[in-house]
C-alpha cells in the first residue's frame, strides 16, 4: 500500500489509496472532527512512531563508510522525506507534554488564593490546544501529498437550476458567481470571465470564469456540486405571504494545467458565431463576436462572448474546450471513482446538494462535513468566512485521506 521494497514508506502512496470524496461515515465524523482528535488515534501513533524510528535508522546508516553512491543517494532522499515528518512528530509530542503538565497544575490550583493563577494556566492551555491542532494539521499535510492538479488554474462554471425555484435560482446563481469572484480577489487570484449569460429579471442563467493564482484548484475543488438556497423572494405573492422558496444551482470546477496537451482536429469542430448578450459595452448587439464551439465526437459545447474580438473569443473557447477534454483524460485515470464532473454536477436534484444556504435562518450548512456557519452575507461576500469554510473542508480531506490510508495499511498487516 505504501511500502518501498526495503520497507521504506513512499508519501505518494497515500493519494494512490485514498482519494477524498467527502463521504466520512458517522463514526469518523464523531471521532475525527479535527486533526488533534485523529492524532490521538492508536493507529496514527503507531504509524508515526514507526516513521520516527525509521528516520533515526536512516540517519545512522548515512554515517556508514561502506555505502556506495547509489545507496547514499537513496538514503538521502529517504531522509529528506522523513525529516519534516519526524520533526513535526517530536514538536507535537513536546507540546503534548506541556499540556499534560498544565493539566496536572490546574488540578492542584483550587484554593481561592490561587484562582488568578488558575485562570492564567487555563488561558495558557487554550493557547497550547490551538497550537496542538495547528501542529497536527501541519503533520497530516506532510503525510498527504499534494494532488497533481492542486496548483493548477481552474475553469469554474455556474448554472441555475432548470426545474426548481424559477427566478430564485437565477438570482442565487448570480450571487454565487459574485461570491467566487470576490473570493478570487480575497486570495489575490486572477478572475477572467469567459462566458456570462444573464437572465431577463436580473439574475444569471450560466457563467464561466478562468481563475489563476496560487493553489487555486486546491481551494476550489470541493466547491463543485449542487448548492441549494432557501429564502423568501423580495417581490411577488410569496414575499407578501412570507412563503419560503427553495431553488438550486450547480458549480463545476475543472482543473486546467498550464500545459494541456490535447490535440483537437479542426474537422471535429462546429464553430458558430452570434451576437453577445448582457454586459460588455454597446458593441455587444452590433457584431457577431460571440463564439460557440461544439466538439462533435463528444458533444461538448463551449461559448465565449466577453471580448470584442471574435478571434480572441475563439481562442478562449478553444482553450476551455481543451480543458474539458483534458478533464475526460483525468477522469479515465480515476476510473475506480465516479468521474469528478458527474460527482460535482449530478442531476442537480435537491437530494444531491452539497451545501444549503438558508436565508430565513441565516445559516449555511455543508452537508458533507455537518458544518454550520452563521451570517450568510459574510459567506457570500467571498472573504474570511468563506475561506474558513473551505479550509474546514480541506482539513476533513486530509483527515479522511490519512484515516483511509491507515485502514488500508492495517488491513494488509492483518491479511485482510
Amino acid at each position: 500500500v505504501g511500502l518501498h521494497n526495503h520497507g521504506f514508506w513512499r508519501p505518494k502512496a497515500l493519494l494512490d489509496t485514498a482519494r477524498f470524496t467527502l463521504s466520512l461515515s458517522s463514526r469518523h465524523r464523531k471521532n475525527h472532527q479535527d486533526s488533534q482528535a485523529l492524532w490521538k488515534h492508536e493507529a496514527v501513533q503507531k504509524y508515526l512512531e514507526t516513521l520516527s524510528k525509521e528516520y533515526q535508522q536512516v540517519s545512522h546508516q548515512l554515517s556508514a563508510d561502506s555505502l556506495n553512491d547509489f545507496e547514499q543517494r537513496a538514503l538521502r532522499r529517504r531522509c529528506a522525506d522523513l525529516s519534516p515528518i519526524a520533526a513535526a512528530f517530536q514538536e507535537i509530542k513536546e507540546a503534548e507534554r506541556e499540556v499534560q503538565e498544565l493539566e496536572a497544575m490546574c488540578t492542584e490550583l483550587d484554593s481561592r488564593d490561587e484562582k488568578q493563577l488558575l485562570e492564567l494556566a487555563l488561558e495558557e492551555k487554550k493557547g497550547l490546544d490551538k497550537k496542538m491542532n495547528m501542529l497536527c494539521r501541519k503533520l497530516f499535510q506532510l503525510l498527504v501529498p499534494k494532488e497533481k492538479y492542486d496548483r493548477s488554474p481552474v475553469i469554474l462554471e455556474v448554472t441555475a437550476g432548470r426545474t426548481t425555484g424559477g427566478d430564485i435560482c437565477q438570482q442565487f446563481t448570480k450571487e454565487m458567481f459574485e461570491m467566487y469572484q470576490n473570493y478570487a480577489d480575497y486570495k489575490r487570484w486572477t478572475f477572467d470571465i469567459v462566458n456570462y449569460t444573464p437572465a431577463e429579471i436580473g439574475g444569471l442563467h450560466h457563467a464561466a470564469a478562468h481563475i489563476s493564482g496560487e493553489n487555486v484548484y486546491r481551494h476550489l475543488k470541493y466547491e463543485g456540486g449542487t448548492h441549494r438556497v432557501q429564502r423568501i423572494p423580495e417581490t411577488g405573492m410569496s414575499a407578501r405571504m412570507q412563503r419560503i422558496h427553495t431553488g438550486t444551482m450547480s458549480v463545476i470546477v475543472l482543473p486546467q494545467p498550464e500545459e494541456v496537451d490535447v490535440k483537437v482536429d479542426p474537422k471535429d469542430l462546429r464553430i458558430d458565431t452570434f451576437r453577445a448578450k448582457g454586459a460588455g459595452g454597446q458593441h455587444v448587439n452590433k457584431t457577431d463576436s460571440a463564439v460557440r464551439i461544439v466538439h462533435l465526437p463528444t458533444g461538448l459545447a463551449v461559448e465565449c462572448q466577453q471580448e470584442r474580438s471574435q478571434l480572441v473569443n475563439k481562442e478562449t473557447a478553444l482553450r476551455t474546450l481543451r480543458a474539458k477534454l483534458y478533464q475526460q483524460v483525468i477522469e479515465k485515470q480515476l476510473s475506480q471513482e465516479q468521474s469528478s464532473r458527474k460527482l460535482q454536477l449530478g442531476t442537480r436534484a435537491q437530494s444531491e446538494r452539497i451545501r444549503t444556504y438558508n436565508f430565513t435562518q441565516d445559516r449555511v450548512t455543508d452537508h458533507r462535513i455537518s458544518y454550520d456557519a452563521r451570517n450568510i452575507k459574510e459567506i457570500l461576500s467571498g472573504k474570511e468566512a468563506l475561506d474558513k469554510l473551505i479550509n474546514r473542508l480541506l482539513e476533513f480531506a486530509e483527515i479522511e485521506a490519512v484515516t483511509q490510508y491507515l485502514e488500508n495499511l492495517q488491513a494488509l498487516e492483518g491479511g485482510g
